[in-house]
């Protein structure tokens, strides 16, 4: 049983340095804010496909602390919970479909939309004053964090459709359980 415990704590740690790595390489960055990398988000929330969502949550607020840590923009320790402590942690929210079929795919979605949604409360509680005259910050939060979110969920969801790619997921999966 520790062997195996010892076994899930080295690949989620193998998950977040790739989060980390993949995370510092910015495929673009958005006017206002925001950057698309390649596929920080989903090596985030693999810990939670791998071994359910206990582990994915953890791993994913690890992941938003290393992101506070070598990226750190804080207001208030309410702030930095939503942004960093939820918003990365529901990335693990994967685990919740592990054992579904498509449960990579929806996982993934779940995830990310978790992380939007804190994102957004973030954005209307924290930066509305960002927020263009006269605009809702509740618009003006879901089109900025949509902006970025959903353009790199949609690029992992391309590569994710990829036979090879899946394939070789699942196999990690299961090494990851045996």
């Amino acid at each position: 049983m520790r062997n195996n415990n010892v076994k899930k704590l080295a690949y989620c740690a193998m998950c977040l340095a790739l989060a980390v790595v993949t995370n510092a390489i910015t495929l673009f960055t958005l006017p206002n804010g925001g950057s698309i990398t390649p596929c920080s988000m989903l090596f985030a929330s693999l810990p939670g496909f791998f071994f359910g969502p206990a582990y994915g949550i953890a791993s994913g607020a690890a992941f938003g602390v290393l992101n506070f840590i070598l990226k750190p923009y804080f207001y208030t320790p309410v702030q930095f919970i939503c942004d960093y402590i939820l918003a990365f942690g529901a990335l693990g929210l994967s685990g919740l479909f592990a054992n579904k079929k498509n449960g990579l795919f929806i996982g993934y979605i779940v995830g990310c939309l978790g992380r939007f949604f804190f994102s957004f409360l973030s954005g209307v509680l924290f930066f509305a004053e960002y927020a263009p005259e006269g605009m809702n910050p509740a618009v003006y939060s879901a089109g900025y964090n949509i902006s970025y979110i959903g353009v790199e969920m949609i690029i992992t969801l391309v590569i994710l459709a990829v036979p090879a790619v899946r394939s070789a997921l699942e196999m990690v999966k299961k090494n990851g359980n045996n």
